[in-house]
């Protein structure tokens, strides 16, 4: 029998969906993942998935609903819009939009935008993460790196976002490793392990040296070719071509800040810790899952405080 829970949370990407029931005492009392995210959901419907997902741990009806991530965005259940920066990271649960029509109290947290004509950006999910992180880090100023397919750098003084910038980091790997040239270089390659030299002197190389992003890329498979460079060692150096860059951008564009702090998990929050340290650099580190059920409860305890 599913214990009664105080609310769900649900974090729902593009290509991934998450749901966590959540105790009274902050307890995870079920968990549900799925690869049902927006792009499947918006076909198959987002109430029934939802539902699936809820029936499968038995949750009560009563139970209210908190989710995060792109069930807001415009191609999503229901828009549920941007706070726009300098933004306090208090305002999230403010300005979540109920879904209307549903036998639930279901609440979509809004994204961040930052509307600089110069320099637009946009965020959806992350926001929740920052706002678990930064209960995690305390006060101060920091330079939070979350990193994905499309790597989010923040500029967090206390739990106000100055501002932010995102790199497509994770997508360009994916074209470039399968559709030019460097497909060749990298073909079959196994994983490379974090401390690789071959990663950790291209990170250095792509932050010393920007403005020869695409020289860097082709000498991977010039490399390959002259010297013989195995498939694995030509992937770590294209993944530490990449992360440099992105890394070197982050920082052009921050002020000094008194840690950089890096959200994330998995096999991606090992390579960047590997990257940033390779520079230099101090890290801390916030489990991305710790970060965003954090979130989701800050912003459900806001909402339906007990």
């Amino acid at each position: 029998m599913m214990m009664a829970g105080y609310y769900a949370a649900v974090d729902w990407g593009t290509s991934s969906f998450r749901l966590w029931i959540i105790g009274e005492d902050g307890a995870v009392l079920a968990e549900r993942r799925s690869a049902e995210g927006m792009t499947t959901a918006a076909k198959t419907g987002f109430h029934a998935v939802l539902d699936h997902h809820l029936s499968a741990v038995s949750a009560p009806a009563h139970l209210p609903i908190i989710i995060c991530g792109m069930a807001g965005a415009r191609q999503g259940w229901k828009e549920a819009g941007y706070i726009e920066t300098p933004a306090a990271l208090s305002a999230i649960a403010g300005q979540a939009i109920p879904v209307p029509d549903v036998d639930r109290d279901i609440r979509i947290l809004p994204g961040l935008a930052q509307r600089d004509r110069q320099h637009p950006d946009v965020m959806r999910g992350e926001e929740t993460q920052l706002l678990g992180a930064a209960g995690m880090l305390g006060g101060g100023r920091h330079l939070v790196c979350m990193p994905g397919t499309h790597s989010k750098w923040v500029r967090l003084v206390d739990e106000t976002v100055e501002g932010f910038s995102t790199f497509m980091t994770g997508e360009l790997f994916d074209v470039v490793s399968r559709h030019t040239i460097l497909s060749h270089a990298v073909a079959d390659a196994d994983t490379f392990p974090a401390g690789s030299l071959a990663f950790a002197e291209a990170v250095r190389s792509a932050r010393d040296n920007p403005a020869l992003a695409t020289n860097l890329l082709f000498s991977v498979r010039a490399g390959q070719l002259l010297h013989g460079t195995g498939a694995a060692d030509a992937r770590a150096r294209l993944s530490g071509t990449l992360i440099g860059l992105e890394i070197a951008g982050a920082l052009a564009a921050a002020t000094p800040a008194d840690s950089i702090c890096l959200v994330a998990s998995g096999g991606l929050g090992t390579i960047y810790r590997a990257a940033l340290e390779s520079l230099g650099l101090m890290v801390r580190l916030v489990d991305a899952d710790d970060a965003v059920r954090a979130g989701l409860s800050a912003a459900a305890r806001a909402i339906w405080p007990l």
